[in-house]
C-alpha cells in the first residue's frame, strides 16, 4: 500500500469520496484544499467509453483553452525560405531548418511545441524516434504541420492543447491555474468537454462518458457529476 503523507491523508478526509461534486464545488474544494508555496495546476482526468486498440474509436484533438493554460509556451518552428521571417514575426521562439533539425537530432528539445510547414515534412522524418514518445512529432490533425504559421504559432502561445486518449481511455489535460478566476477554469473546462463531445469517434458504443475527476498538482482527485458539466451554462 503506498504510503501518503499527512498533509495529504488531511485532505482526504476532508473529500466525501461517496459524492459527485459539481464542478463549481470541485473547483473551490481544490483551491481552499491548497497550501503550497506555488500555484497549482487544475487537471482533468476523464474515463471514455473507448478502446484505442480499434482505429474507429480513437480520440486525438485539440482544443483552445479560452483563458489559456497559465503555462508559458515554448514554440519552434521548421521551414524554409521566407517561412522563416513570418515565423519570427509571428512571435516563434525558436526557428530554423536542417539546422535545427540537426540540433534536435543531438538531443536540445527546450521546446513545448514544434510547429513544421508542408514542405520540410521528409526532412524530420527521422527525427520520429526522438519526437514520437515525447509527444511533440508534427501532424496535420494536432495543427503542428501547416503553412498558416501566424496563426498556429498564435494559437498555441494563446492556450491551444493537444489531447487524445491513452490506452486505458482515459484523456488527462491541464486546464489552467488554481490562482484563475472560477468562471476562466469553468469557461476552460466546458471548451474541452465542447470539444470531446465534437470530436466522438465513430466507433464509440455504449455510454461516451464514464467518469470526470478534477485535481491539482499535488491535490486528490475529486469525482464531477458528469450531467452537472454538461448543464452548467456560462453564457
Amino acid at each position: 500500500m503506498p504510503k501518503r503523507s499527512r498533509r495529504f491523508t488531511d485532505i482526504l478526509q476532508k473529500i466525501d469520496k461517496s459524492l459527485l461534486y459539481s464542478p463549481e464545488e470541485a473547483i473551490g474544494l481544490l483551491k481552499s484544499l491548497s497550501c503550497v508555496k506555488f500555484v497549482e495546476t487544475l487537471e482533468v482526468h476523464i474515463s471514455l467509453g473507448l478502446d484505442p486498440k480499434y482505429a474507429d474509436q480513437q480520440l486525438r484533438s485539440t482544443v483552445i483553452l479560452p483563458k489559456g493554460s497559465g503555462k508559458p509556451i515554448k514554440v519552434a518552428v521548421i521551414t524554409q525560405g521566407n517561412k522563416t521571417n513570418e515565423a519570427l514575426s509571428a512571435g516563434a521562439d525558436l526557428v530554423g531548418s536542417e539546422d535545427l533539425i540537426q540540433k534536435i537530432f543531438e538531443g536540445h528539445l527546450n521546446f513545448d511545441k514544434l510547429i513544421v510547414t508542408p514542405d520540410v515534412m521528409l526532412l524530420i522524418a527521422k527525427l520520429g524516434r526522438i519526437l514520437g514518445p515525447r509527444g511533440l512529432m508534427p501532424s496535420p490533425k494536432s495543427g503542428t504541420v501547416t503553412n498558416d504559421l501566424k496563426k498556429a504559432i498564435n494559437e498555441f502561445k494563446s492556450g491551444k492543447l493537444e489531447y487524445k486518449v491513452d490506452r486505458t481511455g482515459i484523456v488527462h489535460l491541464p486546464i489552467g491555474k488554481l490562482g484563475f478566476s472560477m468562471d476562466d477554469l469553468l469557461l476552460n473546462l466546458k471548451a474541452l468537454q465542447d470539444s470531446i463531445d465534437k470530436n466522438k469517434p465513430s466507433g464509440s458504443k455504449g455510454k461516451y462518458w464514464k467518469s470526470v475527476y478534477l485535481s491539482s498538482t499535488m491535490g486528490p482527485g475529486i469525482p464531477i457529476d458528469i450531467s452537472l458539466l454538461k448543464d452548467t451554462r456560462l453564457f
